[in-house]
């Protein structure tokens, strides 16, 4: 028969042995990060979003609305971020707010009117009407009693003057002394009274020296200053949950609306992002739709103005609104996932979507971008400036303890953080990567993607870049080497990592529990993944896989267990294909009962990717031949072929830990790339078995404990690495078990007499 290979598919296996010396060519020549500079431009610094980043730079220009969409982690709000450092240098003096949003009161108590002042003349003008207010409270009138006071002066003097003619008569007339007499009296009683008033007039004096005028009347009509350009200088607005309150403003609450005592409504008001801020940046467009406040923004982008209202339905505030427009030009930056953006699709026949694109552009997030030498350099610099910001932390955090106590009490401090002895010349101070280091990250970039690719996703790597930081912080190494990075990515575990971890060392034991107790007859190891949801990574894991084939019974297949609908197709596959090959060489079909398990897969089992697993073990248990325990297979069938299939680099790496037992894997053809990774810092040769081509991976130095992948384009390739069987040999088996089971079911239905009929089938 032809062979499924060609001599180019061999040179195409040998070249995948080059892939690290071509990485290391597309890296560049560098012995650490201290080597790499960080670009001036902000923009640059997001690394991989190209296409963003050339659309960031044309809305900027064009002062645009921005809808990214994207995977968490993929730079969404760095971007954002960015755009407003470009757009503050580029025409920040222009599009900040130049005047000042004054509040004035309306026709009634319950509107207000709003106009835009210079700052410097509003401000001159509040000043002068306030202190004329000021004045007037304070011009009240000194308490007199001047006139009382005056008229009981003079009666007492012209008293006093009768009383002295009167005296001056009596000498000669002596009735006159009655007279000096009753006026004597009446200057005394005059003088009391003269006295009195100044008595009530000081009293009176000093308890009303501070007493004002009331003048809330003419308080309450002093315009309030809602906005000022001089001091909210900030030009992007960063709206959690958008809502009515936030984006538009409204009128607070009056604590004083009993007693006559009514806050006036423009004293109320207060304004939101649309009238302050020429950006505003939404990060999680779900939280607009959540909240209900779609319909008033799209109004607000395409009319650029809004009517200041109430909020509640009910208590103070409710009827209150503006009279007039408040101006709102501004530049919508929004940040949503994948789903939000679906639904933005169907609400309102995309009519948010319409509005970006009128003004703006919505902006496709890579997740995963093709290894090229400019997207490896931007890793290394990406890197770069993870160790940069992790030097401004420690200085943020350290730098006072440093300054004033020296490293020697950072070592001390840090000890009792770590709870360990550190070495005497330990410093708590950044640390640049190795080259080899860099390759790590860039291995796990690969490893997180397919095709090729890098993976966009890169929290998750900070993550670990400060973890490997700590781990040559704490040895006290000169640099982080590639150790540190595998350190750093074994403990660095989202919450599906710590489950596949675990899952895995109960599947080891498991594993070879089974291999222990079984002629290995209808058993093979599948290999799964879990994906992360946090952090996109897949985990891979090993997925024992028990299938049977019965004779005499019904002609269907039996998957029990949470299998989803894709992987119950896959089944439906297999049996088809296995009828397929007993028609092509002319062999009986006489139907059969295809059990398959997946061992303990308690969680369900969801996809296609076992399929050539689930063929190769029912095809083991149909001709009797045990398969190879210590090597892994996936891969999707479709009739002989092989595709491709994902996560096929972490299932790889699942299965590679000396621990497990296991020598290798098959995979399909068309994930050779997927290897690739694989080969960083590790030792490695080309394998051939028969015509199938592979690759020889070291696990450990000096060429110790090999671990062998081989590339299947069908599954008759992969019949033969683990079973040892060739085509030929597989259809002969599959034709004689074929034709023993048309005997025995010729038999069971026509008995010779006298004799016994059969309980079950051969096996």
């Amino acid at each position: 028969m032809p062979s499924d290979y060609k001599e180019v598919d061999y040179n195409w296996i040998k070249e995948l042995l080059d892939y690290p010396r071509a990485l290391e060519e597309r890296l560049g020549v560098f012995e650490d990060t201290s080597e790499i500079k960080i670009p001036s431009d902000p923009i640059d610094r997001v690394i991989f979003q190209d296409k963003a980043k050339r659309a960031i730079r044309k809305i900027a220009q064009n002062k645009g609305h921005i809808l990214m969409a994207g995977r968490p982690g993929t730079g969404k709000s760095m971007l954002a971020n960015m755009f407003k450092e470009v757009l503050d240098k580029s025409l920040g003096d222009y599009l900040r707010p130049k005047e000042a949003i004054v509040a004035y009161p309306g026709k009634d108590k319950n509107h207000v009117r709003i106009a835009y002042e210079n700052p410097v003349v509003i401000d001159k003008f509040l000043t002068a009407l306030n202190c004329e207010i000021d004045a007037a409270s304070e011009s009240v009138d000194v308490f007199s009693l001047a006139d009382q006071i005056r008229s009981a002066r003079k009666v007492k003097i012209v008293l006093l003057g009768m009383t002295c003619l009167s005296a001056v008569a009596g000498v000669f007339f002596p009735p006159a002394f009655i007279a000096t007499g009753l006026t004597g009296m009446g200057a005394i009683f005059m003088y009391m009274q003269e006295n009195n008033h100044k008595v009530q007039e000081k009293i009176q004096q000093e308890a009303g020296s501070g007493r004002k005028h009331d003048l809330k009347h003419l308080s309450d009509m002093v315009p309030e200053v809602l906005y000022d350009p001089r001091k909210d200088t900030e030009m992007m607005a960063r709206i959690a949950e958008p809502s009515s309150r936030n984006m538009k403003g409204g009128f607070r609450h009056d604590p004083y609306q009993s007693g006559n005592l009514h806050t006036p409504a423009h004293k109320r008001a207060y304004l939101g992002a649309h009238a302050k801020s020429p950006i505003i940046y939404v990060d999680e467009l779900k939280t607009l739709i959540k909240m209900g406040y779609m319909s008033d923004l799209l109004e607000i982008m395409q009319n650029k103005k809004y009517i200041l209202e109430g909020g509640l339905n009910t208590g103070s505030g409710a009827a209150d609104r503006s009279e007039n427009y408040l101006k709102a030009d501004n530049i919508i930056v929004a940040c949503c996932n994948h789903d939000t953006l679906g639904y933005l699709q169907n609400e309102g026949d995309g009519a948010f979507l319409s509005r970006i694109e009128d003004k703006g552009e919505i902006i496709h997030m890579e997740s995963a971008v093709p290894e090229n030498a400019a997207s490896v350099k931007q890793v290394a610099q990406y890197i770069k400036q993870e160790i940069v910001n992790l030097g401004n932390e420690f200085q943020e955090v350290w730098g006072e303890v440093i300054a004033r106590e020296g490293y020697e009490s950072v070592r001390e401090r840090s000890a009792h953080i770590f709870g360990r002895r550190l070495p005497a010349d330990f410093k708590l101070k950044e640390r640049e990567f190795s080259r080899n280091a860099v390759l790590e990250i860039i291995k796990e970039l690969r490893c997180r993607a397919s095709d090729g690719k890098l993976s966009g996703i890169l929290r998750p790597i900070n993550g670990v870049i400060k973890t490997a930081e700590y781990e040559a912080i704490l040895e006290n190494s000169p640099r982080v080497d590639s150790r540190h990075v595998k350190c750093a990515l074994a403990e660095h575990l989202s919450l599906e990592g710590s489950l596949s971890k675990e899952i895995s060392a109960h599947k080891k034991y498991l594993k070879k529990y089974i291999s222990s107790m079984t002629d290995s007859i209808g058993y093979v190891v599948g290999l799964a993944v879990i994906h992360s949801k946090s952090s996109g990574q897949m985990y891979g894991q090993p997925l024992p896989i028990h299938c049977q084939v019965n004779v005499g019974v019904s002609d269907k297949v039996v998957a029990p267990g949470k299998m989803g609908d894709i992987a119950k197709a896959a089944a439906q596959n297999v049996r088809a294909s296995i009828k397929k090959v007993l028609g092509n060489i002319g062999a009986p079909y006489v139907g059969y009962e295809m059990y398959v398990e997946y061992i303990q897969a308690h969680g369900g089992v969801e996809g296609d990717s076992a399929s050539v697993a689930m063929d190769i073990a029912l095809i083991s248990d149909f001709v009797k031949q045990p398969v190879n325990q210590r090597y892994g297979v996936t891969g999707s069938l479709t009739g002989d072929i092989i595709l491709s299939v994902g996560g096929v680099t972490e299932k790889i790496r699942s299965i590679m830990d000396p621990e497990l037992g296991m020598e290798g894997a098959c995979i399909p053809w068309l994930n050779k790339y997927d290897i690739e990774p694989l080969l960083i810092n590790a030792e490695n040769e080309y394998i051939q078995t028969g015509e199938i081509p592979g690759i020889r991976i070291f696990r450990e130095e000096g060429r110790r404990n090999p671990f062998d992948i081989y590339f299947c384009k069908t599954k008759y390739n992969a019949y033969e690495i683990l079973m040892g069987l060739k085509r030929e040999e597989v259809e002969s088996c599959m034709a004689a078990r074929s034709r023993r089971d048309l005997e025995f079911m010729q038999n069971m239905h026509t008995p010779a007499p006298g004799a016994k009929p059969q309980d079950s089938a051969p096996r």
